[in-house]
This record gives structure tokens, sequence and C-alpha cells, in this order.
């Protein structure tokens, strides 16, 4: 199993210098990176967002950056918000990724979570299912074939192009982000397309049927099985002990559910929903890493999946802190992990 990280790239929205602060975050972040490569750490992604409390509208020419100071990581959007923009263009700029970091760029599509990139990019919201599909076909289409013919509703169509530069693999990898609608998910095992589940609160085994039905999917849809993989992209933070990391990321992590639960009328959290997304069958992976490791592992049993990835870096969550628990994911969690994984399979 991959185990990796992502992020948004946090800032403080109400920083009086938003430039000075969008430097600050995106040099911090490329030295997380930077770690997570050198501790062994298999991916990182970044989340494509068009608001003042994120810095990564362009998630891309960051990785990029990345690319140049690391050598092993997988380096993927989480999401690119395939909706709203030019499936060419995605392409390409991946493709270029992709080559710049030797074989190592990835693209994770998906719808988004917020919606200010459709005004801001003239796309409307009555076409937000239509937008998202035809998109994806047509991205599809040009990782499958340098010429490309093609024609929807709501794009100009493509009369036998070719799409340049070409990726160094073949084909370049593509995941599909989504955050729990069954359609959606059976969409994906249909395509044979991998598929990334966030699971952001409740329970996390009541997402276990919606692998089954990518998986059920898939086999109807004649897929090959060996192309079908599943990931699980979630909250938490590591620290040398349990308290320590609850004590650290509560604060941060309320702060930004709270932000967003005003906009989208959610009612706010508090420290005991919180310790109760932290017990082992919660939705945080927070703790110690022995704590961790095996709520990664109890997690694998419950959906088979590929992937792990964990946002620690939420919010005014101290530098200092992410680069320590991104150490411990490293050199603790990850081990542990492994371990316990050939145990199983050894048994």
């Amino acid at each position: 199993m991959e185990l990796g990280l992502y992020t948004f790239a946090d800032v403080d929205p109400n920083a009086a210098d938003k430039g000075a602060e969008g430097r600050r975050r995106l040099a911090d972040l490329l030295e997380e990176i930077e770690l997570a490569d050198q501790v062994g750490l298999d991916v990182f992604g970044l989340g494509e967002h068009h608001r003042p409390d994120y810095a990564a509208s362009a998630p891309a020419v960051i990785l990029a950056a990345a690319a140049a100071r690391t050598s092993r990581i997988r380096l993927t959007s989480a999401v690119t918000v395939l909706s709203s923009d030019d499936p060419v263009r995605v392409f390409q700029q991946f493709a270029t990724l992709d080559l710049l970091s030797n074989g190592r760029a990835e693209i994770m599509a998906g719808r988004g979570s917020f919606i200010e990139s459709f005004p801001l990019f003239g796309q409307s919201l009555d076409d937000y299912d239509q937008l998202f599909s035809q998109k994806l076909g047509l991205l599809l289409a040009l990782r499958d074939s340098e010429r490309v013919t093609w024609s929807g509703a709501l794009r100009s169509p493509i009369n036998d192009r070719g799409v340049y530069p070409r990726p160094l693999q073949d084909p370049l990898p593509l995941w599909i982000a989504l955050g729990g609608t069954p359609q959606s998910v059976a969409r994906a095992g249909a395509l044979g397309v991998p598929m990334a589940l966030a699971i952001i609160g409740g329970e996390p085994a009541r997402f276990a049927p919606l692998f089954q039905l990518y998986r059920e999917a898939a086999r109807r849809s004649g897929q090959d099985p060996s192309k079908l993989k599943t990931s699980i992209n979630v909250h938490g933070f590591i620290a040398d002990t349990t308290q320590e990391a609850a004590d650290q990321f509560y604060g941060p992590q309320a702060e930004v559910m709270n932000r967003i639960g005003r906009e989208r009328g959610w009612g706010p959290t508090n420290r005991a929903h919180f310790d109760q997304a932290i017990s082992p069958t919660g939705n945080l992976f927070l703790g110690d890493p022995e704590t961790v490791a095996r709520k990664i592992v109890a997690h694998r049993k419950l959906f088979g999946n590929d992937r792990f990835l964990l946002q620690m870096a939420i919010g005014p969550m101290p530098h200092d802190r992410i680069l320590h628990g991104i150490e411990l994911y490293g050199t603790k969690v990850a081990p542990l992990v492994r371990e316990m994984l050939a145990e199983e399979r050894a048994s």
C-alpha cells in the first residue's frame, strides 16, 4: 500500500499582505514535500482551490518546483477541478510535469469541493454534472491517443489534432476523486479508472459498500482487475504522543471546519466531536505513530485500498509541527504499516 500526504496549501485569509503570506506558505510547502521524499513516503498531493484561504490555484506549477527538489516521491493533484478547466491544458501541464519529474506525475481529477472556479472561468453550475462527464471523456481520450478527434455539447470539437508533449509514463496515471456519490463511484469502476475517496466526516466503515460497488461496476464492464486501484484521503496528524497530536491539531482543524461550516450551514464542531473522531472507528487518523499505523491497517482490511493519503497541514498548523509529523510518518508509521501488512500476508 502506498502511503502519502496531501494538502491545499492553507494560508491566513485575513493576512494584510496576501503576497507575502502566499510566498511564505509555498516556501514551507516545498520544504514539506522535500522532507516527505527524504523520509520515504510514496505520494504527495496538492489540491486546486480558488479561495483566499488556499494558495494552490495552480498545482502543476508548484509540483513542478517540487519535482526539482525531489527524486522518488510521486506528485499528484488532489484534486484538479476538471469541470472548470480545459482538459487539453490539464493534460499538457501534467505531461510536462511528468517529463520534469522523470515519470512521477499523476492527475487526480474531480468536481472539487468548492464552486468558486465555475464563475471564475465562465462555467455554469447548471451544467455541473455534464461538464465533468464530458471533460473526463476528453481527458481520457487525450491520455490514450496522441491524435484526438472529439466532440461534445459544452466545448468546441477537436478534429484529428495532436496534443503535446507526450508524457514519459504511458499512460499518464489518472485517478477520479470522489466524495461518496454512488453514481460517481459506479462510473469510475465502469471506466476502469482508479478511485480516490475522501472520508472527511462520519464513521469510515459506512463507506465500505462504495468500494464493493466500484469493483462490481468494473467487473460488469469487463475492466481489467489489475488496473483497479483505490485510495482513501483523510484528515489527521501524527505526534510523539496521542495527547500531543490531539492538542496540536484540534484548534487548527476546528477553525477550518467551522469556517467552511458557516458557509455551508453546518453546526459548529467542538472538542467532544473531535474526540469521537479520533477514536478507532472515527474519521480522523490521529495519534502517536503506533496508533496511526494500527488505524491505517485496520481500514486497509475494511476497504482493501491500495493508497492512503493523509492531510495534516490544515489551517494555521505550525510549520515545524507539520515537519515533525511528516518525519514521524515516514520513519515510524510507514515501517510499522509495512511490517503489519507483511505479517498479515505471511499468516
